[in-house]
């Protein structure tokens, strides 16, 4: 039978796809803007027909109506990482929340820790050979579509088509929705003059030649603003967004200095505007992998010169980093942070940064602190950091003792907060003033 017979006999609506969830079943999503968003809003329409059925997924970009009050009969939210629509139902118990680092995520759905019943993705229409593309989720998302007991797919004739490992052939599709839907966009964050004080002390570590890992939101970007002056930079990173095409078509970002895949932006899944989703299209600048290649630690201490960089909501005066929870509210997630702190330690030249501003509640508490929040979990350890940045300026914490940490710190911290955090450190470390 060839691709085409294939995959006309296996088209069907969301409706009758859906039929094939049954309670009891483990459902997996698709991540981030991968996520379907037919199927999924398909599957809670038939709720009443549920029971006990355990959606499990990192960020939701979707409605994520099965979390909400009323569902818990039908649905229970697994979260690998918490986002917006999924906060509330982890903080009030009608959801939880698994820790794992990125890298190790699609291992837990192939080793038998979470095995897959039901895979719910989004891809593009098939090539000429019968392949579609995983477009912008190949992260976890290549392991549930192969090892799904049943993967149920909207083929998406807006999804971006890209290259590397995010191919997978129209045989493993055993239901087939097919769609043309605007992807989720994520619109570029306000960056105020905090951010690009932090942007700035950020790009002033960065080398000519550097291989960067940015994250989203205010200050990945602000620190894209000041590397227009650097020379062939290049991306191997989880994820990035419409701040990078700028300096690609500026000549900054070339990835001709690359020790690993010379000539080609790594990351293993995308968000961004109608705009940067063209841009990714068809596009052999890029290359997809799975996020068990992009965030493995000693595949991205390959590149030399690897820079990180990543945020937190804490760092105590010992370097502790916390990024994803506030006090015992789980915020977020672990995500891949650690693994390309590591990366970037063990690169030859290579430096992890956490940038962070110094104050939170505008203002009024700060983020450098004597030591986390009641409940607080410990993201990056103190034995993983390098650099901590804020508008204040840098702390380079390699190799430096608890007594030099602090003080460094100290001395990026809001200034309204300094004279409480030298009183912290005099009691801690027995001495009267930080000289």
């Amino acid at each position: 039978m060839s691709w085409k017979d294939i995959y006309k006999n296996r088209v069907t609506t969301a409706e009758k796809a859906v039929r094939a969830i049954q309670s009891g079943n483990r459902v997996v999503l698709g991540h981030c803007t991968g996520e379907p968003q037919v199927v999924v809003e398909a599957m809670v329409d038939q709720a009443d027909r549920l029971e006990n059925v355990e959606i499990v997924h990192m960020v939701a970009m979707g409605k994520a109506r099965y979390c909400q009050p009323g569902m818990e009969k039908h649905f229970r939210h697994n979260a690998i990482f918490v986002g917006g629509p999924t906060r509330q139902s982890v903080a009030e118990g009608r959801a939880d929340y698994t820790p794992c680092f990125f890298n190790e995520v699609p291992r837990l759905f192939t080793n038998g820790s979470l095995p897959v019943d039901v895979a719910l993705i989004q891809v593009s229409p098939p090539d000429n050979h019968g392949y579609c593309s995983l477009g912008v989720s190949v992260d976890y998302t290549r392991a549930i579509t192969l090892h799904g007991e049943t993967v149920i797919a909207e083929v998406n004739e807006q999804m971006p088509r890209t290259y590397g490992n995010s191919f997978v052939h129209v045989s493993h599709l055993d239901y087939i929705v097919e769609t043309s839907l605007p992807l989720v966009e994520l619109k570029p964050p306000r960056i105020g003059d905090i951010e690009e004080k932090i942007g700035y002390n950020v790009g002033e570590l960065v080398e000519d030649g550097s291989t960067l890992q940015l994250g989203i939101g205010a200050i990945p970007d602000a620190v894209l603003l000041f590397l227009k002056d650097k020379k062939n930079l290049g991306i191997h990173t989880e994820m990035f967004s419409d701040g990078v095409v700028e300096l690609v078509e500026n000549g900054v970002i070339t990835n001709s200095a690359k020790t690993l895949h010379p000539g080609k932006a790594i990351a293993t899944f995308l968000m961004g505007t109608k705009k940067f989703y063209d841009f990714i299209n068809n596009n052999p600048f890029l290359e997809m992998h799975t996020v068990d290649y992009t965030n493995d630690p000693f595949i991205i201490a390959q590149n030399k010169k690897m820079v990180s960089i990543n945020s937190a909501l804490q760092v105590d005066l010992t370097g502790q980093v916390c990024a994803d929870t506030i006090g015992y509210k789980q915020f977020s997630g672990v995500g891949g942070q650690v693994d390309y702190v590591r990366g970037a330690s063990r690169s030859e030249g290579g430096k992890s940064i956490i940038a962070l501003p110094s104050t939170a509640a505008k203002g009024t508490v700060s983020r450098i602190v004597s030591h986390l929040d009641e409940g607080a979990g410990v993201t990056t350890s103190r034995n993983d950091v390098h650099f901590i940045v804020t508008e204040y300026g840098s702390a380079d914490l390699r190799g430096k003792t608890l007594n030099q940490r602090a003080k460094a710190l100290i001395g990026i911290a809001h200034p309204d907060f300094r004279e409480p955090l030298e009183q912290e450190f005099s009691k801690r470390f027995k001495v009267n003033n930080l000289v």
